[in-house]
C-alpha cells in the first residue's frame, strides 16, 4: 500500500514537472526531483527511466551527483522569480505581503545562485 502511495506521488510530481515545461511560473526541476525521490521508493524501473530520459534526466543527475543547477535553469528561475514579484507589484499587493514575498524570493534566489554549475565530466581546473 505504501509503495502505491509513493508511486502515485511520483506520478503526480512527474505530471506537474512536465506541465511546468510549458507553464513558466510552475517550476519543473523541483517536481522532477520529487518524482525521482518517490519513484526510488516505489519503482526502480520508473526511477531508472526518469534518470535515463534525455531531457528530464540530466537536471536530476546533476543535482544528485553535484548539487548543481545548470546556468540555463538558473536563468529561467531568475526570470520566473522576477516575473512573480513584478506581477505582485503590478497587482498592488499589500506592503506586508510584498515584504514577505521579497524575503522569500530573495532567499530562493540566493540559494539558486550559490549552487555550482554542473561539471559535465570536465576535469577540475580545466575551465569555468
Amino acid at each position: 500500500m505504501v509503495r502505491v502511495l509513493w508511486m502515485a506521488a511520483g506520478g503526480l510530481a512527474l505530471l506537474l514537472g512536465v506541465v511546468g515545461i510549458v507553464l513558466p511560473l510552475l517550476p519543473t526541476t523541483p517536481f522532477l526531483l520529487l518524482a525521482a525521490f518517490c519513484f526510488a521508493r516505489s519503482s526502480p524501473r520508473l526511477e531508472a527511466w526518469l534518470l535515463g530520459h534525455p531531457r528530464l534526466g540530466p537536471p536530476i543527475r546533476d543535482w544528485r551527483v553535484e548539487g548543481a543547477i545548470s546556468p540555463r535553469a538558473k536563468t529561467l528561475a531568475m526570470i520566473a522569480i522576477a516575473a512573480t514579484f513584478g506581477l505582485s507589484l503590478a497587482l498592488q499587493l499589500p506592503a506586508r505581503v510584498l515584504w514577505i514575498q521579497a524575503a522569500t524570493l530573495g532567499a530562493v534566489t540566493l540559494f539558486i545562485l550559490t549552487r555550482p554549475n554542473p561539471g559535465r565530466g570536465a576535469k577540475p581546473g580545466s575551465g569555468p
